[in-house]
């Protein structure tokens, strides 16, 4: 008897850990905090550690997809002429496949824009696939 209970407590256990392990890479190291950070520093360069290549990209005057280098020098443009005073996520979420999204605000002086970021995981690495920043100015 005693050697079914520990071989079902061991079972218990590493079924426990299985689905521990098992869970998103969002949920085992939670990248917002660092992406929040870069953001309202207005730090482009650590802001693009995060960017796939290619990304999409929109900010004022700039819609489109492009590579990480270009996307990191547009972002930097953007917060030279828009300087952050505030930003925060409103709504964070995941979908079915993995994705995470976040939809935040971006206050600059009297200017706000509505922020929005898709990140998926590529060979274990979560990647800003998207980043938006649409004026919420009308």
């Amino acid at each position: 008897m005693k050697k079914i209970a520990r071989i079902s407590f061991v079972f218990s256990l590493l079924m426990l850990l299985a689905g521990l392990c098992g869970e998103s890479v969002f949920a085992q190291k939670d990248l917002n905090p660092q992406i929040i950070s870069a953001i309202k520093s207005a730090n482009a360069k650590e802001l693009s550690i995060w960017f796939n290549n290619p990304i999409d990209l929109t900010t004022p005057g700039n819609e489109g997809t492009y590579s990480k280098a270009q996307a990191e020098m547009i972002v930097k443009g953007f917060f030279q002429k828009y300087p952050p005073s505030s930003f925060a996520f409103n709504h964070q979420g995941k979908s079915n496949d993995g994705a995470q999204y976040a939809i935040g605000t971006y206050k600059s002086g009297t200017s706000s824009f509505r922020t929005y970021l898709l990140l998926k995981v590529i060979s274990g690495q979560p990647l800003i696939h998207q980043l938006k920043f649409e004026s919420d100015d009308n």
